[in-house]
C-alpha cells in the first residue's frame, strides 16, 4: 500500500504481488475478497455509475458498517462527517504530513477536514439530482393507457400503437410516489415524441431530464434523434433549444382529398 497525497491508494493484483499489503491500520482494516460484494452494496448507493472496487485493495473502518467510511475513495456519509476524525488520526496507513487532494467531496466532510487542514485552490459546485421520491422507470405496455389519455393526437393514433412502440423501443417515465408524472417515447427512425407532463407536476424539470436521457439512448442505438414541435408549443421549443436542437424544416400532417 502506497501513501499518496494523504489518501491510501490501492493497486490492482498485478501491481501488488511484490508489495507488502498492510492488513490493518490504527482505525481501518483491509477488506477481504469475500466482503467486497457486501461493501459494494453499501457504496453503490452513493456512486452507482462509477463504483469500481474489484481491482483494488482498499480499507474500511474497523467498525464497518456501523462506521460507514472507507479510505479508498475516500468518503463517508455526509450525515456522519465526524467519522473523518478516524481518517485524520490514521497514522499507520497514511502519511498525515502530506497534503490531501479531495474532489467532489461533500462540504460537510471538507469542513471537518478543515479543522486540522488549510484548504487551498478551493472550488465549489452544487449537486442537483431528482428528489428521493422521484424515480425514472423504463415504460412498459401496461403504462400506455395513462400516456395515451393525455396524448394530443389520441384521436388519430390508437393506444395499441404506443404499446407496440414501448415493447420494442425506449420509453421512459418519471414516477412521483408511484404515480406516473411525465413520460417520453421513441418512435421509429429516431423520432422522440409524446413528451407529456401531468399539469400538477409541471415546472419541475422532469421534461428536460427525460429528453436528455432518451436523446442519449436513441443516439446510442444508431438513430439520429429528432422531435416534431408544434409552432405554438413555446415550452417544448425552448427545452430542445437548450439541448442543442435546431430547426431543420416543417412537417405537415393532413388528410388529402381529390379536388
Amino acid at each position: 500500500m502506497q501513501k499518496y497525497g494523504g489518501i491510501a491508494i490501492g493497486y490492482n493484483g498485478k501491481l501488488t504481488t511484490e508489495m507488502e499489503i498492510v492488513p490493518e491500520g490504527k482505525n481501518f482494516r483491509l477488506v477481504t475478497e469475500e466482503e467486497l460484494a457486501a461493501v459494494a452494496d453499501v457504496l453503490v448507493q452513493y456512486m452507482p455509475e462509477s463504483l469500481k472496487v474489484w481491482d483494488f485493495h482498499f480499507y474500511v473502518a474497523k467498525n464497518w458498517p456501523e462506521d460507514p467510511i472507507c479510505l479508498h475513495f475516500p468518503g463517508c456519509t455526509s450525515t456522519r462527517a465526524e467519522l473523518v476524525d478516524l481518517l485524520t488520526s490514521e497514522d499507520v496507513l497514511l502519511d498525515l504530513t502530506q497534503p490531501l487532494y479531495l474532489n467532489f467531496t461533500h462540504e460537510a466532510i471538507v469542513d471537518r477536514f478543515e479543522r486540522i487542514y488549510e484548504a487551498h485552490d478551493k472550488i465549489t459546485g452544487d449537486v442537483y439530482a431528482l428528489p428521493s421520491d422521484v424515480e425514472l422507470v423504463r415504460l412498459r405496455p401496461e403504462h400506455m393507457k395513462a400516456v395515451h389519455d393525455l396524448y394530443p393526437a389520441s384521436d388519430i393514433e390508437c393506444r395499441e400503437v404506443f404499446e407496440k412502440l414501448v415493447a420494442e423501443l425506449p420509453a421512459y417515465g418519471i414516477f412521483v410516489e408511484g404515480q406516473l408524472a411525465a413520460w417520453m417515447v421513441q418512435s421509429y427512425y429516431g423520432a422522440m415524441f409524446s413528451m407529456q407532463t401531468r399539469p400538477e407536476f409541471r415546472r419541475k424539470g422532469y421534461g428536460i431530464y427525460l429528453a436528455r436521457r432518451l436523446t442519449k439512448e436513441v443516439a446510442a442505438r444508431g438513430y439520429k434523434p429528432f422531435v416534431v414541435i408544434r409552432p405554438e408549443n413555446d415550452a417544448s421549443r425552448a427545452l430542445y433549444c437548450k439541448l442543442g436542437f435546431v430547426r431543420k424544416f416543417r412537417t405537415v400532417r393532413a388528410v388529402l382529398r381529390p379536388r
